[in-house]
Order: structure tokens, then C-alpha cells, then sequence
């Protein structure tokens, strides 16, 4: 038996934040393959240059924007140069230290909420009117368990990440009867190059300690799949909230880990 496609297949423009790395950038390989335009976004445009030189010696399609989500200027600048826009990713994100709520610094909150929230708002509202004159608009917010479940350490990153599931809920009724989907892709532990390094501070040890024992935690690539999978769904299929563990992940608390 042949087996099936693990993505359908469509066109249109998709944008890809956060897409210098990690997540975006397994997220945007994925999107050209199933047949989109990608708009390629992050503030590191060397890295974002090196992945369309990629797809486009693979025969796919990719432009390069740099742009910081949280400049508000610039993403209402980046919305105005598109021509038009089919699907929205709102991957830009990241932690940053496991201080306790009684020590923690007030500006790693503040800069997590502006990424992880105001960001995701930002790019969003500047989107949205190119989204429902496309006639099948998909935006989609990666948030975390997080944002579904507290743990110790966290606060800072599990209120900015439930800050942005309540975006992606809210929008959803808010957009009710309009062409737009609303999708959440919320992932547990997924291991990539930098977002425990960010989150400690550049302490390779540290970053490491986090997947210690850890047979199969997640890739960036299982979390695109996802994603991928989630857009390309038939256009009255909306997956309104998909949560992604690896397999030794039980809870945000709960990890199995082999001696």
C-alpha cells in the first residue's frame, strides 16, 4: 500500500514568524513543501537568507522580511507591502530564566509579554483584514503547555504563554461566521538548538540538564509537522486547539527520565 501524504497540498501566501530558527524555520520548510508562498520572518535576516536560498534550490518558494514583532511601526510596514496573505503563524517567542515569582526580574516578564503576547497581538491585527479578504484565512498562534498548565519557576513564560492561548480562544469567537480558522498548536518539551539556551542565559549545561535522560523529546520538525498538518485541513475543518508531548512528558511536571 502506498502510503498517504502526511500533509494535503494548497497555495497562497503564508507568513512565518520567529522563522530564523527553531520551530519557524522546520515550520516554513514544511509550509513551501505543501505548496505555499512562505514571507519568511525574524530580526536575524542572515539566517532567514540562508533558509530561502534552501527552498528555493529545492524549487520552492520563500521571500525574506526582517522584522521584530514587537515593533509595531514595522509589522503595520510589513502588513502594507503584501500583496495579500492566506495564512498567518504566529511562531515568535521564547523564555527567559526559571526565577521563582518572588525574585523573578520584572523586565524578563516584561520582555516575555512582549513577544510572546504582544507580538502574536501585533502581527495579528495587522494581518487580519488581507486574512478575510483572502475568503479562507488561517491564523495560527504557537503557544505552549504553558499556557495550559502552571509550574514552579515559570511564571513569568507560563503567564505570557496563557496570555497568548487567550488570544487564539477569544479571536476564534470574535471571528465566528467570518473566513478565518483560528488554530493553537500548544507543545510540550521539544529540544532545539536555542530556546533553553535563551531561556538560561547561554548556560550550555544548564540547557542541557533540561532534556537530561530524556529518551525522544520533541523536535522542531514534529511540531511543524503539526502544523502543517493543522492548515492544510480542509478549509471548514478547524482544529481549534492541538497539544503535542513526547511520549515521556505526561504533564509540565511529570517527566520520565531513564538513569
Amino acid at each position: 500500500m502506498t502510503p498517504r501524504p502526511r500533509t494535503g497540498t494548497r497555495t497562497g501566501t503564508a507568513v512565518d514568524t520567529g522563522a530564523s530558527s527553531g520551530i519557524g524555520a522546520a515550520t516554513a520548510r514544511r509550509l513551501a513543501a505543501a505548496g505555499y508562498h512562505v514571507v519568511l520572518t525574524a530580526r536575524r535576516t542572515e539566517r532567514l537568507d540562508a533558509l530561502a536560498k534552501e527552498l528555493t534550490a529545492e524549487g520552492l518558494s520563500a521571500s525574506v522580511t526582517a522584522l521584530d514583532v514587537t515593533d509595531r511601526a514595522a509589522v503595520d510596514a510589513f502588513a502594507g507591502s503584501l500583496e495579500h496573505c492566506d495564512v498567518l503563524v504566529n511562531n515568535a517567542g521564547g523564555a527567559l530564566g526559571v526565577d521563582p515569582v518572588a525574585t523573578a526580574d520584572p523586565a524578563d516578564w516584561r520582555a516575555m509579554y512582549e513577544v510572546n503576547v504582544l507580538g502574536v497581538l501585533n502581527v495579528t491585527q495587522a494581518l487580519l483584514p488581507a486574512l478575510v479578504a483572502s475568503g479562507d484565512g488561517t491564523v495560527l498562534v504557537v503557544s505552549s503547555t504553558a499556557g495550559l498548565g502552571t509550574y514552579e519557576g515559570g511564571g513569568g513564560y507560563v503567564a505570557a504563554k496563557h496570555g497568548a492561548h487567550v488570544i487564539a480562544e477569544t479571536l476564534r469567537l470574535e471571528l465566528n461566521g467570518k473566513p478565518v480558522r483560528v488554530i493553537e498548536i500548544a507543545p510540550g518539551m521539544v529540544k532545539t538548538d536555542e530556546f533553553s539556551l535563551t531561556r538560561f542565559r547561554g548556560d550550555p549545561d544548564r540547557a542541557a540538564s533540561v532534556y537530561a535522560g530524556v529518551a525522544e523529546p520533541l523536535t522542531a520538525d514534529d511540531v511543524a509537522d503539526a502544523i502543517a498538518w493543522a492548515v492544510t485541513r480542509p478549509s471548514h475543518v478547524n482544529v481549534d486547539l492541538l497539544v503535542l508531548r513526547p511520549r515521556a512528558q505526561a504533564s509540565n511536571t511529570k517527566v520520565h527520565r531513564e538513569p
